[in-house]
């Protein structure tokens, strides 16, 4: 063949036949079935196998698959062609109009080849051989299709009727038909002149572009006012959304080849498999002697003709014949081979109910070499965060520190609440002591004595939040607040502050006089003891407690920490579901309502790494037991199967009431992996970096420097529009532990 054909590649669909393997965002054209590489990657392959020069190859994709289309095609020569990406699915018709536009704005009346993704072939040499026979009718005007022949009465197929002469290879298509049942299967096979539809269409430009302004000139009006909307960059050309939505959806079997006139089809010199169905993967996977297909780590036993695939866990098959079993980090599929394609059965069942597993995959990302985040975290904690919070962050004009700074690494200037001060003390005192060489000393005295001016009620203690210019706006006192001021003021101490201990001890005298239940039941949520009851200023205080403990060695803090635990064993914690409840009413029952109900994984987290603390510091071992129980179900319900961050709350069985994931948790849970990791038991250090990775995945990277989103839908879009100075703390800390484990992980090592 020596007319240049430009290629197109259309790879958009989702491939439910082979869930739980394929989904929406990992359809089965960026699986590697063959050990070959990707079904996307094959065919882009196969198409530059067709003719030396300048052959241009296309791929039409989602928008959404952008990152992995680009890794697939990053190694095939494409000779001029590129990605185009859809912002969302308009079925072939649409892909094939763009197709025949880009080819007629860039490369003139060439002809035109649209293939699938994710069809097996047998050979490069017979594809073309058959691409070939077709191509004079396609330079006459023809719309050519290629069928193969039925070799058994196939449900899953269109079919085409072709006319018994041949021309030159060429037959004359009589008709379309789609799907048939079983019976009138069996009668296309008997016929003779019925051939499965194998979806690939040859053609001149003009003739498909005449074929749509006759019969769909909406669709084409449609993508032409998209193409001429559309920006091209490094990744490839993207469709924008709102020129692209209102293009009607159909399939161009239905929107052309049904319609137009002439329509010629040639039948297939290669063998054929569109990889639809378990099934199909059996017939064409390279069984071992007892017939079975094994993938991943699987152990059979006296089993036959079975397709069996693990990823990531073992599977064990004892006595099947005939059956397909999928095994995936969040889903097992189990059927006999012969309905395996009535998976999509399970699908519609599974996305009716709402259920994530159609539409996301686990995530892959535990990387086994500990450390592997280690120059990433240290630069930004060092040379981009601090940095940033220690200038913009810091307010030297009214004292204290800002609230928030906008994207822009601008102050917003909104109320200065306690916590907020006191998080920002500690952060620093904590970056201090992890050998930061910026002003830490500065700054914590600037906090410390912001708040010592400004924030002192007239009882002694700290109120709840100062305007920005350190008026105080209101002087309620707060467990939670006061919990965070004797965190920071102990690592202050570490650090050498020369007021942290006096401030530290006034502390402590008003927590016992105005905020210590006078029932000896923990503590109150204010100093006037009004409202439902919390553990999570328990669980600050629990962490203050042992902080001092750190900075001073006095075992009263100890006794202190102590009284929290118990409430924790006989009140916080649930022994059935493994959860920690957030309400309480005033006499520690679960509260009324949904209020009772509720969980909060990153509060497990925290409580988790904790508990661990307290069990070293204490000899309680029997803590860390319920340290992985809180941790092990935060993981189990806790998290979105989208992104693989953790809910904002969820129910005590697992049900999403928040399902917005905040930064502060992605933190937290590092923290518990590395505090869990440390404690006997399982090795959570491959757990320990997934996590790094999926802070830096989904808050760090995206963001500017030196900041992070703190928030994120359960789609994995950004709802930030500020980014919280409060939570400054949560990832200071955090990703400080990270790199002193990594470095004790070195020394161990070494």
């Amino acid at each position: 063949m020596t007319d240049r054909i430009i290629s197109f590649v259309m790879s958009g669909g989702v491939g439910s036949r082979l869930w739980p393997l394929s989904r929406e965002d990992n359809p089965k054209q960026f699986h590697d079935f063959s050990g070959d590489g990707s079904m996307l990657a094959r065919t882009l392959r196969r198409l530059k196998a067709g003719g030396s020069g300048e052959w241009p190859v296309y791929t039409i994709a989602s928008e959404r698959h952008a990152g992995r289309v680009h890794a697939d095609i990053a190694g095939v020569e494409l000779s001029g062609g590129r990605a185009v990406f859809e912002p969302v699915g308009r079925n072939t018709a649409a892909a094939v109009a763009l197709a025949t536009l880009l080819t007629l704005d860039e490369h003139g009346d060439d002809l035109v080849l649209v293939v699938p993704s994710d069809h097996e072939i047998s050979t490069d040499k017979q594809f073309w051989e058959t691409i070939a026979k077709g191509a004079d009718a396609a330079r006459a005007g023809s719309l050519v299709v290629f069928g193969i022949r039925p070799s058994q009465p196939e449900t899953g197929y269109g079919y085409i009727e072709a006319d018994a002469h041949l021309s030159g290879g060429v037959r004359k298509v009589r008709r379309f038909v789609e799907k048939p049942d079983l019976d009138r299967a069996r009668q296309y096979l008997a016929a003779g002149n019925f051939f499965w539809n194998a979806g690939i269409f040859l053609f001149r430009a003009s003739a498909m572009r005449e074929a749509f302004l006759a019969h769909q000139p909406e669709i084409w009006s449609g993508v032409e006012r998209a193409v001429a909307a559309a920006r091209t960059d490094l990744l490839g050309t993207f469709i924008p959304l709102e020129a692209y939505q209102d293009v009607p959806s159909n399939s161009v079997d239905y929107a052309i080849m049904e319609k137009a006139a002439d329509i010629a089809m040639v039948e297939a010199s290669f063998r054929w498999n569109d990889l639809g169905s378990w099934q199909s993967l059996l017939d064409v996977g390279g069984a071992d002697e007892d017939g079975n297909v094994v993938i991943g780590d699987v152990v059979a036993i006296d089993t036959r003709h079975s397709y069996l695939r693990s990823q990531g866990r073992l599977l064990s098959v004892i006595g099947m014949k005939d059956v397909a079993i999928v095994a995936t980090a969040d889903a097992t599929f189990v059927a006999p081979v012969a309905e395996s394609q009535n998976v999509k059965k399970i699908v519609e069942q599974l996305e009716k109910s709402g259920r994530l597993e159609t539409r996301f995959t686990p995530s892959h990302d535990r990387v086994l070499e500990s450390g592997a985040h280690r120059r990433r975290v240290g630069h930004w904690l060092f040379e981009e965060t601090l940095p940033l919070w220690s200038t913009a962050g810091v307010d030297e004009i009214n004292g204290g520190f800002f609230e928030a700074l906008g994207f822009d690494g601008r102050p917003v200037l909104k109320p200065k609440r306690m916590r907020t001060m006191a998080r920002q003390i500690y952060a620093f005192a904590v970056a201090s002591e992890r050998g930061w060489s910026g002003p830490a000393e500065r700054i914590i005295a600037h906090g410390i004595d912001f708040i010592a001016e400004k924030g002192r009620s007239d009882r002694g203690g700290w109120v709840r939040v100062l305007e920005v210019d350190g008026s105080v706006a209101d002087p309620v006192e707060d467990a939670y607040d006061h919990a965070c001021v004797l965190l920071a003021l102990a690592h202050a101490k570490k650090c050498g502050n020369p007021r942290a201990g006096d401030l530290g001890a006034e502390t402590f005298d008003f927590l016992d006089a105005h905020l210590e239940d006078e029932r000896l039941t923990g503590f109150l949520e204010t100093a006037s003891g009004e409202g439902l009851r919390r553990s999570n200023p328990h669980m600050h205080l629990l962490e203050a407690f042992l902080a001092w403990y750190d900075a001073t060695g006095e075992r009263v803090h100890l006794r202190r920490a102590s009284r929290i635990i118990d409430l924790f064993r006989s009140r916080f914690f649930d022994a059935d579901t493994w959860t920690l409840g957030e309400y309480f009413a005033d006499d520690w029952s679960a509260a009324p309502g949904p209020e009772g109900q509720r969980t909060e994984p990153g509060h497990h987290f925290e409580w988790a790494s904790l508990l661990v603390d307290f069990a070293a510091k204490t000899g309680q071992a029997d803590l860390v037991q319920f340290a992985r129980k809180l941790y092990a179900s935060a993981v189990a319900s806790g998290l979105n199967r989208a992104t693989g961050l953790a809910y904002g709350a969820v129910s005590r069985h697992g049900i999403p009431l928040d399902p917005v994931s905040r930064s502060w948790p992605q933190a937290e849970v590092i923290k518990a992996a590395i505090a869990l990791d440390s404690a006997t038991g399982p090795d959570l250090k491959p757990e320990i970096e997934a996590r790094v990775g999926r802070l830096f995945r989904w808050h760090i990277d995206p963001a500017p420097t030196g900041l992070w989103i703190d928030r994120i839908d359960e789609n994995g879009r950004s709802l930030a529009n500020e980014v919280p100075a409060s939570i400054f703390y949560h990832l200071v800390f955090a990703l400080a532990r990270y790199l002193d484990w990594t470095e004790a992980a070195a020394g161990t090592n070494a």
